[in-house]
């Protein structure tokens, strides 16, 4: 059973006196997936991003430690924050060796930012709190023009590699779900995509739309008890079951043909459809869906703005920006409409005016002489009833 001891605060360093089970992957997402409270987490990943983070606070493990960097310094990137103030433990730059140093299982323990496994030293990083966060943050904006050129150039690429796609729908391959004339929604496991879905509820309801997971987020839609018509991507992060649920699938290849998705499908005995192109597995959805005559195209967890893209830490995201030029006629982001929208009127306020409305009501009644004969009907058959109850069970 994993120890989770609760961090203690001193003065001069954040955090200490926290043990646990050690979980090791270079790959955050992998991680998460047999994440466990009171693990302590080993990855490798420069400039944490929000998405990883929000996943890493789901699992609630006793700290994080970072292998790499959870701030380069390249732009002010939203994960690190998101730990810190869920008062989960983040040690940074032990360095590489760490992920070798240490076995899946090993029992480890954080002193501060130190990294021991018994009386043994596997490494020593620095311990971030608020205000380091805060320090590195306003450093790392003034990274973010260096990192406004790249984009910009990585969008001309782009645009030159795939200037048949984007503009006339070369490459787009033939599909057998039928997109002509309906809505498609589109769920990347992204930002607020829970929350999202769950306020979409009534609209996938009423307009039915053709429902595409992008890798991750096909299970998304599984989780929210709705069935994918189809499921887009790599197929890096997606469950082998929601992979045999029926959805059409499409792996996404590089330009090239390479397809590193395509053999789990095929062993799987699923016949994929294969769309070799260079942007992201979100733009393959959206171009598809477009394509093939989607009247609107619903998103949900995608990325937006420019902090996103550069959040996301791919150079192809800037693809994203031009797919979505590309589809802007019927794009809407449903992105953060949870937040946009909550009921103000909780369940059991529901349920208190509901009562409130007989008691008046009985009121009104027993104002009257018909009112109280109806009452006195009404409590006879009641009466009733429960004698019958009482002779079932009798």
């Amino acid at each position: 059973m994993p120890i989770r001891l609760r961090p203690l605060r001193n003065r001069d360093a954040g955090y200490a006196g926290v043990s646990g089970v050690a979980r090791v992957d270079r790959r955050t997402k992998n991680l998460t997936k047999r994440l466990r409270p009171g693990d302590i987490a080993i990855i490798d990943h420069i400039d944490l991003d929000k998405v990883s983070a929000e996943a890493l606070v789901a699992c609630r493990p006793a700290a994080v430690i970072n292998a790499a960097p959870s701030i380069s310094g390249r732009y002010p990137n939203l994960g690190p924050e998101i730990l810190v103030a869920a008062g989960i433990p983040l040690v940074d730059g032990l360095g590489t060796d760490v992920m070798d140093l240490v076995d899946e299982g090993d029992s480890v323990h954080l002193d501060g930012g130190v990294l021991l496994s018994g009386d043994r030293r596997l490494g020593a990083g620095t311990l971030h709190t608020p205000e380091t966060v805060r320090a590195a943050m306003l450093e790392a904006r003034a990274g973010l023009s260096d990192q406004l050129e790249a984009f910009a150039a990585n969008t001309m690429d782009y645009l030159v590699q795939e200037r048949d796609l984007l503009l006339d729908g070369v490459g787009v391959p033939d599909v057998r779900t039928r997109f002509e004339g309906r809505h498609a929604l589109i769920v990347v496991r992204g930002y607020h995509y829970k929350e999202d879905l769950r306020i979409l509820q009534h609209y996938i309801r009423e307009y039915r739309p053709v429902l595409i997971g992008v890798d991750g987020g096909a299970d998304a839609l599984i989780e929210a008890r709705l069935k994918p018509d189809m499921i887009v991507g790599d197929m890096d992060s997606v469950s082998d079951a929601t992979l045999t649920s029926g959805a059409e699938v499409v792996v996404h290849a590089y330009r090239d043909g390479r397809a590193p998705g395509l053999d789990r499908v095929k062993s799987l005995g699923v016949d994929p459809v294969v769309f070799p192109a260079t942007g992201t597995s979100e733009d393959v959805a959206m171009l598809l869906a477009d394509d093939k005559g989607a009247s609107l195209i619903v998103a949900v967890g995608t990325h937006a703005t420019l902090v996103e893209f550069l959040d996301k830490g791919r150079a192809g995201m800037a693809s994203t920006f031009l797919t979505r030029l590309r589809v802007g006629s019927k794009l809407i982001d449903a992105k953060g409409v949870s937040r946009l929208y909550r009921s103000r009127i909780s369940g059991w306020s529901l349920v208190l005016m509901m009562l409130v409305g007989l008691l008046a009501l009985a009121a009104a009644l027993g104002s009257t002489e018909g009112g109280r004969a109806m009452l006195q009907l009404i409590g006879a058959r009641l009466d009733d009833a429960w004698s019958f109850v009482l002779g079932v069970f009798t």
